[in-house]
């Protein structure tokens, strides 16, 4: 029964990456107001284009042309800075254009629509034995989002996103259709994969999907002063691990020095066994669990306890790639009239972890931040986009914060991350830049030194500056 309890209240624990999905938006004429899933910024746009079929989406883009207006792309807007519309603009949003177009079992491939979900291709694809081979530890995000911002996920062999994707089809500001990959329109592939929807209208994406496995999930305690001594022999060097993820205390009783790590381990089994995919279950109970944790430092304590005792006993357990990557996202529902939950993510060279921590926790312990999770993961270097957070092997640190609404709770945010990326970047790190353009234009450049290209390369594609965002407004 206690078992089952902690299940509950800690089977969230697998994401902190994004809140929940917002309702989609509906075909309407003008003058609406929109958000994303932060709330805090919400703007009125003049209209929401349902994209359903690749004319609708070319017409709106014409229409826009013609009456001189911005155009912004939008899936769930999860992206949390703005980054899918902007004031007065058309904005389209594809999360109804979502068919499976191709798929291909001998080769593992598929082919998919943009606004189709990870959940839509786990469906597809679980039947024949074959699983994703990157994507965020949600399933509820669409595939041109998700490659709008080069997601990463739990494998600690592919990489990014990009890694997995052979090709995709662009709908530029001037209408074309291109098709775009590494040898085909090859800029393009570097600027628009990552490229936050400045580029163009993702249509469809074909990916290189792998084989379902079965795993063991194997969890440790450990000091954060060990981790990065953990992660290099116990997780990069044993070629059994396929799946890592970890989490360091956010309670203030231990404030970011016990850890907890869980490694996916390939295991023997029949895959037959534990392959029907998993629903979320019981998310009242869950989602009280992390109310309390946001308002009481009682509760972010138990929370911690909670979580550390419920991987220990589920230590040992088997489940599926598929599995592993299907994360509880209804929990993270949350309405409220005066605060929201927003992330952070920094990224930090493997070897400096424990130095980098040490920092980081002078800077919160100076400051009120309810802080509620971090997550922390693997990146390695790999081909990047020209906006690319990795070019060498790295944590991740995935923050889960809760703010208000006003803008005095919003400048007093914006304070302590400039100084949390000040501290990131001192330690030879980065930032990811879906979320809050809270960061100054100086540290972007630091954190992305291909900065200026890459707004060089949108001037030259989309020289009428067609496609636009509150972060580029921001940073451009």
């Amino acid at each position: 029964m206690k078992k089952d309890l902690i299940l509950i209240i800690c089977i969230g624990l697998y994401v902190t990456i994004f809140a929940y999905s917002l309702h989609n938006p509906t075909n309407s004429s003008s003058n609406q107001y929109m958000t994303d899933v932060s709330k805090l910024m919400p703007v009125k746009v003049e209209r929401i284009v349902k994209g359903s079929e690749i004319e609708s989406i070319r017409q709106a883009l014409r229409e826009a042309e013609e009456k001189d207006l911005k155009v912004s792309i939008a899936g769930k807007r999860h992206s949390m800075g703005g980054h899918t519309y902007y004031h007065d603009s058309v904005v389209i949003d594809m999360t109804g254009f979502n068919d499976i177009l191709d798929f291909d079992k001998k080769k593992k491939t598929i082919k998919v629509q943009s606004g189709a979900t990870w959940e839509d291709i786990q469906q597809y694809i679980n039947p024949y034995g074959l699983a994703v081979q990157v994507m965020q530890s949600q399933n509820i995000f669409t595939v041109g989002g998700s490659i709008s911002v080069n997601a990463h996920g739990r494998d600690i062999r592919k990489g990014s996103l990009i890694s997995t994707v052979r090709s995709f089809r662009l709908l530029t500001a001037d209408g074309r259709i291109l098709n775009v990959n590494r040898d085909e329109n090859r800029e393009l592939f570097y600027l628009a994969l990552g490229g936050y929807g400045l580029f163009g209208v993702i249509l469809d994406v074909e990916l290189q999907l792998t084989e379902d496995e079965l795993y063991e999930m194997r969890t440790e305690t450990l000091d954060y002063k060990d981790y990065s001594a953990y992660f290099k022999t116990e997780v990069q060097g044993n070629p059994d691990a396929q799946l890592h993820l970890a989490r360091i205390s956010t309670a203030p009783d231990s404030l970011l020095t016990e850890m907890y790590v869980t490694d996916y381990m390939h295991a023997n089994g029949t895959l037959s066994d534990h392959n029907t995919l998993k629903k979320e279950q019981l998310t009242g109970i869950t989602k009280f669990a992390l109310g309390v944790a946001r308002d009481f430092d009682w509760g972010k304590n138990s929370f911690w306890s909670l979580q550390k005792e419920y991987f220990e006993q589920v230590d040992g357990d088997l489940i599926t790639r598929n599995n592993a990557m299907r994360g509880e996202s209804k929990f993270l529902e949350y309405e409220a009239e005066n605060d929201t939950d927003v992330l952070q993510e920094y990224f930090v060279p493997v070897d400096g972890f424990a130095d980098y921590i040490d920092d980081l926790r002078d800077v919160l312990s100076e400051e009120d931040l309810n802080l509620l999770n971090i997550t922390v993961r693997y990146v390695n270097h790999e081909e990047g986009p020209v906006l690319s957070y990795s070019d060498e092997e790295l944590f991740a640190l995935v923050l889960l914060i809760n703010q208000g609404l006003s803008e005095q709770e919003q400048k007093k945010t914006e304070r302590i991350v400039r100084k949390m990326v000040d501290v990131t970047l001192d330690h030879g790190g980065s930032y990811y830049l879906p979320y809050m353009s809270y960061p100054t234009r100086e540290q972007l450049h630091r954190a992305y030194p291909r900065a200026d290209e890459f707004f060089s390369k949108k001037l030259e594609y989309d020289p009428e500056e067609r496609f636009t965002n509150f972060f580029y407004e921001e940073y451009k």
